[in-house]
């Protein structure tokens, strides 16, 4: 039985991993330092222990701890941990920016949940409403390693398929690989642009708009552009559609906004991510 030291067990992602480890065949440690972590996981039946204790004889060790914090947890765990152990991490921004502790003989893993994707066939209604994964909903992952063997890899996404099951597929990337699928395409530019997509939708019930209406026609006017954007669907946008569309781009979108993607903009966000403050 591998031994997990989960650090973070009762924070808001540790709760997720723990829940699902738990119920596994891993023998977990948790270590959470604050009272209200302490307590979520006194609701599971379980006890936080000392760091030390948890990293004894530890076979993988996961940091679940904000971006903002790995520098000095990592610099505080690694030392203590055994050659030929693990260190996990749940997100590449840290590992890309260069600011997680490392030793020799101690591999980096990181892995990050793809979540569920938008268009699905789920038999429970729990699972619809599953919009991270790792409860009920079947999800993609992608992992990366550095500094570890084949079989390294393959027994700590043995280890990332139990944290964040039910998985449908891995997929193996390489940090740089990670850090542009997240923060720069799903974070940069996603989920910027879907902040802008509610926007759009207040603005127009600021004008005048009945909220329920507004909500109504921004749903399903999300639903068909993506499906026709990614191939879901055969249809085409009309031509009018066509046509506003680049109207939109022209007083919306920086000409030169692909530049996000280069490497020396992406180390930039993920040091921005580390870092905390404003951008």
């Amino acid at each position: 039985m591998a031994k997990v030291a989960l650090f973070g067990a009762g924070g808001k992602m540790g709760c997720r991993l723990t829940d699902n480890l738990m119920r596994s065949e891993y023998a977990l440690a948790c270590v959470e330092p604050s009272e209200a972590g302490r307590r979520n996981l006194a609701d599971r039946g379980l006890e936080a222990v000392a760091p030390d204790a948890a990293l004894q004889d530890a076979d993988f060790v996961i940091l679940a701890v904000p971006d903002v914090a790995l520098e000095r947890v990592s610099a505080e765990v690694v030392p203590g941990m055994r050659r030929g152990s693990v260190l996990v991490t749940l997100d590449p921004a840290a590992a890309h920016a260069g600011v997680i502790a490392r030793r020799e003989g101690v591999p980096l893993f990181v892995t990050h949940p793809c979540h569920p994707p938008l268009w699905r066939e789920e038999n429970d209604p729990e699972a619809l409403r599953d919009f991270f994964g790792g409860i009920k909903a079947s999800q993609p992952i992608v992992c990366a390693i550095e500094g570890g063997s084949d079989e390294d890899y393959a027994s700590a996404e043995r280890l990332a398929r139990t944290m964040y099951a039910p998985v449908s597929r891995s997929h193996r990337v390489t940090v740089e690989q990670m850090a542009i699928l997240e923060p720069a395409m799903a974070e940069t530019v996603t989920a910027c642009c879907c902040t802008i997509i509610r926007e759009a939708m207040d603005e127009a019930i600021r004008r005048g708009v009945p909220e329920a209406a507004a909500r109504d026609f921004m749903m399903g006017h999300v639903s068909i552009p993506l499906a026709i954007v990614f191939g879901e669907i055969g249809s085409p946008f009309s031509d009018g559609a066509k046509r506003i569309i680049e109207y939109g781009r022209k007083r919306l979108i920086q000409p030169d906004w692909k530049a996000l993607f280069e490497p020396e903009s992406v180390l930039d966000q993920v040091r921005t991510i580390v870092r905390g403050g404003t951008p």
